[in-house]
């Protein structure tokens, strides 16, 4: 069950990314079809410069709120950035990175959110 909790995470996280000129922002719940985690929101970002400020500025809003991310990867290179909020998975993408791995496809049966009210 996904709680109101991660669903302002969430928003929080859409807000920021939209802010901070994150593209094709799509965040899918996937709590019906799989135990790791109930949601993969996945943005796009222009180049991999993007990518960290992206993953900077969520990092940051999220700390204001009191969380941490449990496990950070990708950052270095900055082509495919995991943020792991554990109930959220956070995917900062290179556009070219992201059609290749294509998780909206490989999750298709989930249901997308709205991230704004």
């Amino acid at each position: 069950m996904v709680t109101k909790d991660v669903e302002a995470l969430i928003r929080l996280i859409g807000r920021v990314a939209e802010e901070k000129k994150g593209q094709h922002i799509v965040a899918l719940n996937v709590s019906e079809l799989s135990s790791i985690t109930d949601y993969h929101l996945i943005i796009s970002a222009g180049n991999s410069i993007r990518a960290r400020a992206l993953a900077d500025a969520i990092r940051e809003a999220t700390r204001e709120e009191g969380l941490r991310p449990l496990r950070q990867e990708g950052y270095a290179e900055g082509r495919w950035i995991l943020l792991d909020y554990g109930d959220v998975l956070i995917h900062i993408f290179l556009e070219e990175v992201r059609a290749h791995y294509d998780l909206e496809r490989l999750w298709g049966d989930a249901p997308r959110e709205a991230l704004l009210p």
